[in-house]
Formats: structure tokens, C-alpha cells, sequence
């Protein structure tokens, strides 16, 4: 296993995490998911211990803290050996008016039950799931850097932020001398690529490693899903749908018979050629897989080992590739020279 730093820290974490949202799986979008139970949790963090992985990723939301809890135990006796990575905002259900949000009030108590839920003294990254617009950006940080000091956590991350979200939490980091965002944690995949257009050149500047949430999106890139082949019975994707309302089928189709081509030049599989490629792409520091049962989880983790080559790389971006959104378009038609695209 491979192991990478988070972003400008000197934390190393392993290129795949494993992401628990199947652990619980309460309620009628999780459930589809999975529901993962202590025994098989254990079994499956012990999977990935011996293959390597030293991340362990979660949030408060999942299963409204059942997720936390079923991880907690599951770790019991290992801790030494892992890193505990969770996510706040989204709140666990509470109906009251400050049960949710990144202010003072809701982070405080946040940061304890995540603490009680999952059996230990210190979290390893805490993430704020979603901006709160309705919170000072001041406020936040500043909370996140008290408990920094506290030693109720080490580092401090976001997911699902916007660039000016992103870059104003961090000028006010460093305004302050407050603990940075080392890690940003965002959807991005073959299917999704709009992490490349702003995101992607902020964390370059930035350094803040993205923690890579989704690289199947959602199952569409196994493999199982093809223009000869409708999503399974059984399957999220038949239960639920493309996770991204906006998925475009024809695309995705170009994409998936690139991913197939690649497969079978390497004799891989295409979730591993999809997690491979991800993998390989400027700023990821660790790609967050999860997984029904151990079979899975196995066949997931080779994808750690896969090295595409720069034509296979080459192919897998033109078949992907969609036009960029304004003002990217226009900086890349008209001043490419000064705005050159990420590149591996």
C-alpha cells in the first residue's frame, strides 16, 4: 500500500480509505447501501489493516451516529494502528433549531458525541461536511482551531465546498494563525471530473489533499452498468438511481467501454481500473472505497497496486472529457499558456 501526505501536513495516510456509510445502514437511502453490523465491520477493518489501509473514514450523519458507533467498536483494541477520520454539519437527526450547522453551539457538542460514539480521546481528521452559509466562516474556524488545542482533534478538513468557500476559510486560517484545512474531502470521478476546473488548481495552490469521496460514482463505473447491461436488481443504482441528477448516460457509456478496453489490457477489473485512474491524478491523497462484504473489499484493494500508463491515462480523459463550465472555457481557448489544466 502506498502512502500519501495530507496535503501541506506531515499526516500519511494510505492511497485507499475505507468509508463506513454501509455500516448501520438505517433508513431508506443508507439502507440501500448496506447495512453492516459490528461483527462483519470487524472483520472488514481487519481486512483492510492487513492490506495496508490506515484510514478509517465516517461522519455523524450516517445512520444518524449508528455508523460512528458500529466503526467505534469495531476498532476496539486497534487503535494505535489507525487513523479515525469523521464529518460534522449534517447533524444525527435532532429537529431542533441548532441540532445542525458549523456555528460554535452546534461543534462543541458536535465534537463530543462524535468523541463518545466512536469510544476515543482524540479524532484524527474532522471534516465539516457542507458549507454553512448561515454561520461566519470566523466563527467556524476558530471553533475547529479551540478544539485543535484542546487535542480533541488533530487535523482539521472540509467536504463538498466551493472554491470561494474553500479559499475564504483558509485566508481566514491564515489571517489568524488558525489551524488549516489540510484536506478537502469531494466527489470527483470519470463521470465527474468538474472537481479539475476550480478545485483542483486551489488545492495545487494550496496544498490541501483531496480525500476522494465516490471515484465509482455511486456503481456506475464497476463495470455492471454498460449500454448492453441495466443496472442490476438489487443493485443502489437500481434502488435509488445516478447518484448525480445530471449524469449523462451517453458519456458515461463512452466511458465505460474505454474502462473495459483498459480492463482487459491489464486483466484487471473496471472498478479497479476506475480507482486506479483516480488515483493517479494530481492532488488525491486518498480515494474513500467501501464495500457490501469482504469479497468485495478485497478485490476493491487491488485497485492500490494498478498503475495505468500515460496512453491508457490518455484514453480514459478523452473518453470522459466535457467541456468546461465559463470562466474555464474562456481561460483555456484564450490564455491557455497562462492557465494550463492540472496534469499528472
Amino acid at each position: 500500500m502506498e502512502y500519501r501526505l495530507l496535503g501541506a501536513s506531515g499526516l500519511k495516510v494510505s492511497a485507499l480509505s475505507l468509508g463506513t456509510a454501509t455500516f448501520g445502514g438505517t433508513g431508506d437511502y443508507l439502507g440501500d447501501w448496506g447495512a453492516t453490523g459490528v461483527k462483519e465491520a470487524t472483520r472488514l477493518i481487519d481486512v483492510c489493516l492487513d492490506a495496508g489501509v490506515n484510514i478509517f473514514d465516517t461522519a455523524e450523519s450516517y445512520s444518524n451516529g449508528l455508523a460512528e458507533e458500529i466503526l467505534g467498536k469495531a476498532i476496539k483494541g486497534k487503535r494505535n494502528r489507525l487513523l479515525v477520520s469523521t464529518k460534522a454539519t449534517f447533524g444525527t437527526g435532532g429537529a431542533g433549531p441548532n441540532d445542525m450547522g458549523s456555528s460554535r453551539h452546534y461543534l462543541t457538542q458536535a465534537c463530543e458525541g462524535c468523541l463518545k460514539r466512536l469510544g476515543i480521546e482524540t479524532i484524527d481528521l474532522w471534516q465539516m461536511h457542507a458549507f454553512d452559509a448561515a454561520t461566519p466562516v470566523e466563527e467556524t474556524v476558530r471553533v475547529l482551531d479551540d478544539l485543535v488545542r484542546a487535542g480533541k482533534v488533530r487535523y482539521v478538513g472540509c467536504s463538498n465546498f466551493s472554491g470561494w468557500h474553500l479559499m475564504k476559510s483558509l485566508a481566514v486560517q491564515d489571517r489568524f494563525g488558525y489551524a488549516r484545512y489540510v484536506a478537502h474531502q469531494a466527489y470527483y470521478s470519470l463521470i465527474g471530473r468538474d472537481y479539475e476546473w476550480e478545485l483542483m488548481p486551489l488545492a495545487l495552490d494550496q496544498r490541501v489533499g483531496t480525500v476522494v469521496w465516490s471515484p465509482l460514482a455511486g456503481g456506475l463505473l464497476t463495470g455492471k452498468v454498460s449500454r448492453k447491461r441495466p443496472a442490476p436488481k438489487g443493485s443502489r443504482i437500481a434502488a435509488q438511481g445516478a447518484m448525480d441528477p445530471g449524469t449523462d448516460y451517453a458519456l458515461l457509456y463512452g466511458i465505460v467501454d474505454a474502462l473495459e478496453a483498459v480492463a482487459g489490457e491489464t486483466g484487471r477489473s473496471v472498478a479497479q481500473v476506475t480507482i486506479a485512474w483516480t488515483l493517479q491524478r494530481p492532488t488525491v491523497a486518498t480515494a474513500v472505497v467501501g464495500a457490501r462484504n469482504e469479497k468485495q473489499l478485497k478485490e476493491t484493494l487491488k485497485a492500490a497496486d494498478l498503475r495505468l500508463s500515460a496512453e491508457q491515462i490518455a484514453r480514459l480523459d478523452k473518453a470522459s472529457a466535457r467541456p468546461p463550465a465559463y470562466p474555464y472555457w474562456h481561460q483555456r481557448d484564450s490564455f491557455l499558456e497562462r492557465n494550463p489544466p492540472p496534469v499528472p
